[in-house]
């Protein structure tokens, strides 16, 4: 085989899918709260979790501007999903930027841009969650993502009327 036909053949093997989604919640409680559940380690843990059936997750997170998450886990038998995490711009109680990739048993499946927005809608909070990824070879889908995401951001709602959160 010519190296033109190698190189053409190698392409033809690596795709990537762009897309961008966004899932609004409103939240009865005020932004203050909402920024905390992302900022404080121990509320983001309780919903910030893969599902029940998972193994509990090696998990570390450094929220500040430059600081990293990372979550590995998944399912007894496997595959082993890593997030991983870098905060770009943190303005407390308005807005979490990162970028992250996905990978799945060590293999990059995407790598996204998230930008979380708070904003006051009376007494509670409009959160606006926006993912831009590139997903990466057939390993991932962004139906996939959002309805991954959605599950999360319901987690959050769930954990928000549970107890008060305080930013630290």
């Amino acid at each position: 085989m010519s190296e033109c036909a190698r190189s053409e053949q190698a392409r033809s093997e690596h795709s990537v899918v762009h897309a961008t989604f966004v899932i609004e919640r409103t939240h009865g409680v005020p932004p203050a709260q909402v920024f905390a559940a992302f900022a404080d380690p121990a509320v983001k843990g309780r919903w910030f979790a893969g599902p029940g059936d998972w193994v509990p997750p090696e998990w570390s997170m450094d929220f500040r501007v430059g600081g990293r998450e990372v979550n590995r886990g998944g399912p007894t038998s496997g595959p082993v999903h890593e997030f991983d995490a870098v905060y770009q711009d943190i303005v407390a109680g308005q807005r979490i930027v990162y970028t992250y990739d996905m990978r799945l048993d060590g293999r990059r499946i995407s790598v996204s841009v998230v930008t979380i927005e708070l904003r006051p809608d009376g007494g509670g909070t409009r959160l606006v969650f926006t993912e831009q990824g590139a997903y990466l070879d057939g390993m991932d889908r962004p139906a996939y993502r959002e309805q991954g995401m959605a599950e999360l951001l319901d987690a959050l709602g769930v954990e928000l009327h549970r107890t008060p959160a305080t930013a630290s």
